[in-house]
């Protein structure tokens, strides 16, 4: 019998959250971002639940190429454009639309032979200082571009820095409009929380919007909001099961590094899942699972196979329970990943990418079962 942990993916929660993006930017298309592997839900895995969307955005040439073997036929944008001038070979073979964020790209692309001009977005630098033309160099950059041979289209794009939290996006926002007043083309500004949050303003949702972690259901500004408040359904469930079951004593200490003491004489749960799965070692205890369906607190540090919770009660509870690492409860109820990911100090986009290999995944439809 194999070990008994497993990843669900369910295409039900990814399509709801698609329909929960369109709601929130009414007539603007979507790119689907799908970057890092789909934040860890594997593209072909994702696919059936958000070919919906009007286009996928993503990074990596080979995500690109999988999404065309998937027979994907539409848009496709690389959101941090070309990293070498031999890139734009690969985005004409596949009809990639790319973003333009430095010189050395209108440079590629002014020595780029190719057949078919490209579909350009020309990023700027509103405030966020990573990537990007200043306002002040964005309409020479815009300037330049136009009058490539090689390119088709010249859309403009930003990206947020504070429309998860009460900063806000003002500041950017008046320096993209400001700069980009009477230039022509598509616009694309918001990520997920400013999708959430900000996108019933037209001016705010442009054309294009980018939703990511909100299509996985997690919600991009936690603990201010829950997914719940936003309506979007938890897309994987990291689930296992009780493997062991341990009865201490009052002042007996569970783990390495002993760092929890039984407070009276209790039961104790082992579960199949540690660090080396993803889950993130440096949990707290405390830090809830669901044990068929019902929350109980990790007891003990994390190790690299296992996992330890208090039983406290749950007197039903045996070898063999089904245990919910985040996600949906075989037995109802459910655990957002953010609560996990806060306990932990992270957030939840870093569990989502950092399940191990070593972790079968399978696709559901609608409950599949749980």
């Amino acid at each position: 019998m194999p070990r008994p942990l497993e990843a669900l993916v369910h295409l039900d929660a990814l399509r709801h959250n698609l329909q929960i993006a369109r709601e929130r930017a009414p007539d603007a298309r979507i790119w689907a971002v799908v970057k890092a592997n789909a934040y860890g839900h594997g593209v072909e895995r994702v696919y059936p639940g958000l070919r919906g969307a009007d286009g996928f955005a993503l990074l990596d040439l080979q995500e690109a190429r999988k999404l065309r073997e998937l027979d994907w036929r539409g848009p496709i944008l690389l959101l941090e454009g070309a990293f070498d001038a031999r890139d734009l070979e690969w985005c004409s073979r596949l009809n990639l639309w790319h973003v333009v964020h430095s010189e050395a790209q209108i440079d590629w692309l002014a020595h780029h032979k190719t057949e078919w001009p490209h579909r350009v977005f020309l990023k700027m630098n509103s405030g966020m200082n990573r990537l990007g033309f200043t306002p002040a160099a964005f309409r020479q950059a815009w300037t330049r571009l136009s009058a490539l041979p090689q390119v088709d289209e010249v859309s403009l794009i930003t990206h947020f820095s504070d429309a998860d939290s009460d900063i806000g996006i003002a500041r950017q926002l008046a320096v993209f409009q400001t700069h980009t007043a009477d230039l022509p083309g598509e616009r694309s500004l918001c990520n997920s929380a400013a999708t959430l949050r900000h996108a019933q303003d037209p001016a705010v949702r442009g054309d294009w919007v980018r939703p990511g972690v909100m299509l996985y259901g997690a919600s991009p500004d936690f603990p201010q909001h829950d997914a719940d408040h936003w309506g979007l359904k938890p897309a994987m469930t990291l689930r296992s099961r009780l493997i062991a079951i341990q009865h201490v004593q009052a002042g007996e200490t569970v783990g390495y590094g002993s760092r929890f003491v039984a407070p009276h004489a209790m039961r104790i749960g082992v579960v199949a899942c540690g660090y080396a799965d993803g889950y993130p070692r440096h949990a707290p205890d405390g830090t809830p699972v669901l044990v068929d369906g019902r929350r109980a607190p990790l007891a003990g540090r994390v190790s690299m196979d296992m996992l330890t919770v208090s039983l406290d009660g749950l007197p039903d509870a045996e070898v063999g329970s089904e245990v919910t690492l985040w996600g949906r409860g075989r037995r109802g109820g459910h655990l957002f990943i953010e609560e996990v990911a806060t306990r932990s100090g992270t957030i939840g986009y870093e569990l989502m990418c950092a399940v191990s290999p070593r972790v079968p995944f399978s696709v559901t439809d609608a409950d599949g079962g749980l």
